[in-house]
């Protein structure tokens, strides 16, 4: 284990190969796994580091780290790193293995799912659950409540590789379902559904329902609230029944 002399630290767990770098602050009730890094210094200053006076590469990164901030009852699950700059609420949940860059804010109770890669300075609100897989790149805005299934890929560049990065938008309440495309600059109105595997190419209005390549409108959320509850009726079924 390795905790710098500078975080702030309440009753928390933190497992003996974690780390802990910088002015980090973790709130109490949280638990930092195995193979854990909070508070990884960005790029630039891992190119400047300073070796001298019999520092340990741990105590180099310590001294030009900025921190990360984690509040109460986070847990961060094995292989999980968190760069400085990073804010993450009361109750967030990562999976194994997420990668969490610089200057990204997540709201309280919000689940990060195992592999999913959040590329930094992007804002994510609460309760919002992002499954495995997911890539989310920066300048992104993802709103409260908002469900990503497994594999869904949000992009901020429409013209690889241009000099200009436009975030997409998700509104509070909008779903997008597994392998779904989001393109640089679309916005997800709220409540608005896409579809799996579709590729959203323009805006999608709010309480709508989008399916294809390209997306296009199918239904309104209402329709679809009508046949998820008609699903629902049936009862669960497994392969196992």
């Amino acid at each position: 284990m390795y905790v710098s002399k500078k975080a702030r630290v309440g009753k928390a767990l933190i497992a003996e190969s974690a780390v802990v770098l910088g002015e980090s602050v973790i709130g109490s009730g949280s638990i930092i796994d195995v193979n854990t890094i909070i508070g990884y210094p960005v790029r630039s200053k891992i190119r400047g580091l300073d070796l001298g006076e019999n520092k340990s590469y741990l105590e180099a990164l310590d001294a030009v780290s900025g921190g990360s901030v984690l509040g109460s009852g986070v847990h961060i699950r094995p292989g999980t790193s968190v760069y400085e700059g990073s804010v993450i609420g009361d109750g967030v949940e990562t999976g194994h293995n997420v990668l969490i860059r610089e200057n990204v804010e997540i709201g309280g109770n919000t689940i990060i799912g195992s592999s999913s890669i959040i590329d930094g300075r992007v804002r994510i609100g609460s309760n919002a659950r992002i499954e495995s897989g997911v890539y989310i790149p920066p300048e992104s805005v993802i709103e409260d409540d908002v469900f990503l299934g497994p594999f869904a890929i949000v992009t901020n560049d429409r013209y690889p590789m241009s000099r200009k990065l436009i975030g997409v938008y998700v509104e509070e309440g909008a779903a997008v379902g597994a392998n779904a495309v989001l393109i640089a600059g679309v916005k997800i109105g709220k409540r608005s559904i896409v579809a799996a595997g579709s590729v959203v190419t323009r805006d999608v209005p709010p309480e709508s329902v989008v399916a294809g390549v390209p997306g296009r409108i199918i239904s309104g959320r209402e329709e679809f609230e009508r046949k998820k509850k008609e699903w629902e009726s049936g009862g669960v079924r497994t392969w196992m029944q």
